[in-house]
C-alpha cells in the first residue's frame, strides 16, 4: 500500500489505504475513547473499491447523531507509528516523499515532510507544559532528513541477503520471508505501540531507515550504468559524537554503519530472468562497515577541549564487549572480519595511542579462540601521520589494502548459473563472505576516506564482472570515479552531520594533496563547526534521539528526561540482571 485515506469520527479513526491500481483496499482502525490506551486493529478484509463505500456509508450513518464521518484533507504516504508522552498518544504520518532511487523495479522514496497528529480529543496545549516540552524535544530529530523507506523492497537488508533467499523449499512450499533487520528499523519502537509482529508482512508496516541514500547513472562506452550507494546507520547505541563512542556492554558499537554500493547493468531492469527467480546476473554489491573502536571508553567535554582526554572506563580481561561485538558482525557478514584500525600510534601527550594498543591487545585474546582461516585480520596504520610525511603515500597504501580485502571477502553477483553436477544443478554466482570494519577516532574523516578507496576497488571489480571494461581497475579523474568520488564525499557528509554535527573535515582532496589552498581553510571551518555543535546542541539531540528510539519511555512517578544525570543505564544492561544470551 502506499496512498492511505483518514477518516475520524467521534469515537475512531479509520485509516483506509490502497496501491497505485486503487482496486484493492485495506482498513485500519484506531481507538479515540482512552487517551491512555493505544488500541488499533487491522481489518483482515480485502474490500473492492464498491465495498469499501459501502462501508464508510454505514460508518456514517451510525454516527450521524455524534457528527458523522470526516475525511481529512492531508494526503498521506505512510504511517510512521505512534507514540505516547505525558497526556495522550499520537500517529506519525509521512506527507510528502521524494523518489531517490529505482532497484530492480522497487522504487527507494525520501522522507521530505511528516505530522504528528493527536489520536485523543486533545484541549489547547499549554506552550510551558511537559507535554509541549516532550513534543518539542521529540521533534529535533527531523523526519524530512536522511530517512528513507520503500514499499516493496527491504532496505533493511543487503541485495544479497535480498536476493539469495530461496522462493521455494525442497518440497516446492513457499518458506517464511525474509525478516527485517532490526537493528537498521529506525522506527521500530513506533511501530512496535500499534503492531504486534513487526515481521507480519503487514501493508501497515514500512520500516525507515536513517542514514544515506544516492544513485547515478553513469554510460561507460555505451552501457548504461547505474551506481547506489546505501549507508545504513544502526539504532543501537546511537548518539552524539563525545556521548557515545566505543561499545556498550551488549556488544553494540556507536556510529555503527553499514555502507553498500550497488553497481548494476540496466540492460534489464528486473531482479528476475526469464527461467529463474533472482536469476538476473547483472547486479553486484559491495558491503563495508564501520564503527567506533569497541571498547568501553569516553571522553570528558566539561573543560570544552577540541580534543578531550580519551579514558578507558573498564578494563575487561576477557574483552567480554568487543567478543560480543565481532560475534555479531561475524552472524551479519561471515568471516573473516578485516579490521582497518586508522587512529594515531604516536602521540606527545597519549590519546588515541592508548586505544590502539588495547584494540590490539583485545583482537589478540579473540582470536585465541578462533579456528586458523576465522581469525580476525588487524591492520593498525597512523593515517594521520602517513599523509603528513611527504615519503608515505597514502592513496597507494589504502588501494593494496582495498586489493587483498578483495581476494579476501569477494563480492555480491546475483544470478543462477546451471552446473553439470547432477547433484547441484544450480549454482548461484559470486556471494561476499565476511568484511572491512573500518575505524579511526570518530570514524568520520580518515574513516571515509578509506572506505572510498576500498569502494574504488570494489567498483573496478564489479564493472569487470559484468563485462563493461576489460580490466578490474578504474582509474582516479575518469568520469565515472568523479561521479563516484561525489557520491562518497556526500555519504560522508551526511553520516558526519548525523554523528559529529559538520560536515567532513579531511575529504579526499586532502588526502590526495590536490587544491590544497581552498581546502585548507574549508577543513577549519569545519573543526570549529563541529567543536561548536559538540559544546552546545549535542546534550539535546541525544535527548531526541533517546526519545524517538524509545530507549526512554514516559512513566508516572520517575524522573523526566530531561532531569536524568546520565544516559548510561538506557544503553547498557542493569548490572544486577542476568545478561541474556544473544542469539
Amino acid at each position: 500500500m502506499s496512498i492511505f485515506e483518514l477518516y475520524e469520527t467521534k469515537t475512531r479513526y479509520y485509516l483506509v489505504g490502497t496501491n497505485e491500481a486503487k482496486k484493492r483496499y485495506r482498513v485500519l482502525q484506531i481507538h479515540r475513547n482512552n487517551p491512555n490506551e493505544l488500541v488499533v486493529i487491522e481489518d483482515d478484509v480485502l474490500y473492492t473499491e464498491e465495498e469499501k463505500t459501502k462501508l464508510l456509508k454505514m460508518i456514517e450513518d451510525g454516527n450521524l447523531s455524534v457528527g458523522g464521518l470526516q475525511l481529512s484533507p492531508m494526503k498521506i504516504y505512510g504511517l510512521v507509528g505512534f507514540i505516547r508522552f505525558t497526556q495522550g498518544w499520537y500517529m506519525i504520518f509521512i506527507m510528502k516523499r521524494r523518489q531517490v532511487a529505482l532497484l530492480g523495479g522497487h522504487y527507494i522514496y525520501h522522507i521530505d515532510e511528516t505530522r504528528l497528529v493527536p489520536i485523543g480529543l486533545q484541549a489547547k496545549l499549554d506552550k510551558n507544559s511537559d507535554e509541549a516540552r516532550y513534543i518539542a524535544t521529540f521533534q529535533k530529530i527531523d523526519l524530512g532528513k536522511n530517512f528513507y523507506f520503500s514499499y516493496t523492497y527491504d532496505i533493511t537488508n543487503s541485495l544479497q541477503k535480498n536476493l539469495t533467499q530461496p522462493p521455494l523449499n525442497p518440497d516446492n512450499e513457499p518458506i517464511p520471508p525474509l525478516l527485517h533487520n532490526d537493528m537498521f528499523v529506525w522506527n521500530h519502537y513506533l511501530l512496535s505501540s500499534g503492531f504486534k509482529n513487526l515481521d507480519s508482512g503487514s501493508g501497515w508496516i514500512l520500516p525507515l531507515i536513517y542514514g544515506f541514500v544516492d544513485q547515478a547513472k553513469i554510460s561507460i562506452f555505451g552501457r548504461n550504468i547505474v551506481v547506489t550507494l546505501i549507508a545504513r546507520r544502526s539504532r543501537y547505541f546511537a548518539g552524539a559524537r563525545f556521548l557515545k563512542r566505543g561499545v556498550n556492554d551488549k556488544g553494540f558499537v556507536a556510529n555503527d554503519v553499514e555502507s553498500e554500493q550497488i553497481v548494476a547493468d540496466m540492460a534489464t531492469t528486473s531482479f528476475h530472468s526469464t527461467k529463474y527467480l533472482f536469476g538476473n546476473t547483472r547486479y553486484t554489491s559491495y558491503v563495508q562497515h564501520r564503527g567506533s573502536i569497541p571498547l568501553i571508553w569516553s571522553q570528558d567535554t566539561t573543560n570544552m577541549s577540541p580534543k578531550p582526554p580519551i579514558e578507558l572506563n573498564v578494563v575487561d580481561p576477557f574483552f567480554s564487549a568487543a567478543a560480543l561485538h565481532f560475534e555479531n558482525l561475524f552472524y551479519r557478514y561471515g568471516t573473516p572480519v578485516i579490521v582497518l584500525n586508522l587512529i594515531k600510534q604516536k602521540e606527545k601527550t597519549k590519546r588515541e595511542s592508548i586505544l590502539g594498543k588495547e584494540f590490539a591487545e583485545a583482537i589478540d585474546y579473540l582470536n585465541q579462540f578462533l579456528a586458523t582461516d576465522k581469525k580476525i585480520k588487524y591492520i593498525a596504520w597512523d593515517m594521520s601521520r602517513a599523509s603528513k610525511s611527504p615519503d608515505q603515500a597514502v592513496i597507494g597504501f589504502l588501494e593494496k589494502i582495498s586489493e587483498e580485502t578483495m581476494k579476501t571477502t569477494g563480492f555480491f553477483q546475483s544470478g543462477i548459473s546451471e552446473n553439470p553436477n547432477k547433484n547441484n544443478p544450480y549454482h548461484r554466482y559470486s556471494r561476499q563472505e565476511g568484511v572491512l570494519r573500518t575505524n579511526c577516532i570518530d570514524c568520520l574523516d580518515r574513516t571515509n576516506a578509506a572506505q572510498f578507496l576500498m569502494g574504488k576497488c570494489a567498483l573496478g571489480h564489479q564493472l569487470y564482472a559484468l563485462g563493461v571494461i576489460p580490466s578490474p581497475k578504474v582509474d582516479f579523474d575518469s568520469d565515472t570515479v568523479n561521479i563516484f568520488t561525489e557520491m562518497y564525499h556526500d555519504h560522508g557528509d551526511t553520516i558526519a552531520l548525523q554523528y559529529g554535527g559538520s560536515h567532513l573535515v579531511n575529504t579526499m582532496e586532502t588526502y590526495r594533496k590536490i587544491n590544497q589552498w581552498t581546502s585548507h581553510p574549508r577543513d577549519m571551518i569545519e573543526s570549529i563547526r563541529r567543536f561548536y555543535a559538540n559544546a552546545f546542541s549535542d546534550a539535546d539531540k541525544q535527548d531526541a534521539i533517546n526519545l524517538f528510539l524509545g530507549n526512554f519511555v514516559t512513566k508516572d512517578g520517575q524522573p523526566m528526561l530531561w532531569e536524568l544525570s546520565s544516559d548510561y543505564h538506557l544503553h547498557n544492561q542493569h548490572p544486577l540482571k542476568k545478561a541474556e544470551r544473544r542469539e
